[in-house]
């Protein structure tokens, strides 16, 4: 079987790599942190040297990078991806970044004579630790069916949003959703604290009405209210997608108004310090800032 090369062994690249690995493919794995590359070779994958020897050898390449500008030089790059690898290559890129980057490297490898796919990783780290990841792909059909096999042993759920580009066009309006949410349910249950309300009744309320939503009823319940904030997705994080969704729709021409003031709360909680915490810890920040009590389960 020839080896996929997998860059990236980040938070949520290390839990996918290892999930690969086990369920029978053969990896070829690359990090400029030394650990997890070193917790890959323990379940049978291989180390490359640096990416170009990488790229040499692997007829699939998957990268997982924190943002468009470590995407950009990993597979654009000097001693990087195209510089390096075979024509036919397939490029999976699973980072979120900005959707110009995405249709650049996409045209870039298709004049290398390369192939290219988006597929973004939805859901939270603790669900990439278990193969319960949500991919939003942007792929042509026969690439799509390419990399359907090395998704599923990652996730459990595959979406074919359309061609290259689509994915990660899909995944920020899905995130925009998700991060405006999460800042819409801490106003709210920071002003039932104000109010001194019963938190599980207010709940009850809530998830008997239209005013749910899935932020509050899965992440809410099992992260902050329960006092865990250690981060299945950092307010970090949380800020740079929402400045990706905000340039992209500036671009586009469509006023987002309560992306902007969303994007406002998360600068002013990293500002606090709480950047590196969970999103939902969104809650802790206002409450802080409100004088108020930590909203949690008895």
């Amino acid at each position: 079987m020839a080896k996929i090369g997998f860059i990236g062994l980040g938070r949520m690249g290390r839990p996918m790599a290892g999930n690969m690995q086990r369920k029978g493919f053969s990896l070829l794995a690359y990090d400029i942190v030394h650990e997890p590359v070193q917790e890959l070779v323990a379940l049978g994958a291989g180390a490359a040297g640096d990416i170009a020897e990488l790229s040499a050898q692997c007829p699939i390449i998957i990268t997982v990078l924190p943002s468009h500008a470590e995407v950009e030089a990993v597979i654009l790059g000097e001693g990087g991806v195209m510089a390096n690898a075979a024509a036919g290559t397939l490029v999976m890129d699973m980072s979120t970044v900005d959707p110009a980057s995405t249709d650049r490297i996409a045209a870039a490898l298709a004049d290398a004579g390369m192939r290219f796919v988006d597929a973004p990783i939805g859901r939270l780290a603790s669900h990439a630790d278990r193969g319960e990841s949500l991919f939003m792909v942007g792929a042509g059909d026969e690439d799509f069916e390419t990399v359907r096999p090395m998704l599923e042993a990652m996730g459990s759920d595959i979406h074919h949003c359309g061609p290259p580009g689509s994915g990660i066009r899909t995944k920020l309006v899905n995130n925009y959703l998700a991060i405006t949410s999460c800042q819409m349910n801490a106003e709210a249950l920071a002003l039932s604290q104000r109010f001194g309300l019963d938190l599980n009744k207010t709940l009850d309320v809530i998830h008997g009405t239209t005013a749910t939503n899935g932020q509050l009823k899965i992440n809410y319940a099992t992260k902050v209210l329960s006092g865990d904030t250690e981060p299945g997705f950092q307010i970090d994080l949380a800020h740079k997608d929402l400045s990706l969704v905000m340039g992209a729709a500036n671009a586009g021409q469509v006023p987002m108004a309560i992306g902007a003031a969303a994007r406002e709360s998360l600068s002013m909680a990293r500002a606090r310090g709480w950047g590196p915490r969970d999103f939902s810890a969104l809650l802790d920040a206002l409450c802080e800032t409100a004088g108020l009590e930590k909203v949690r389960f008895d």
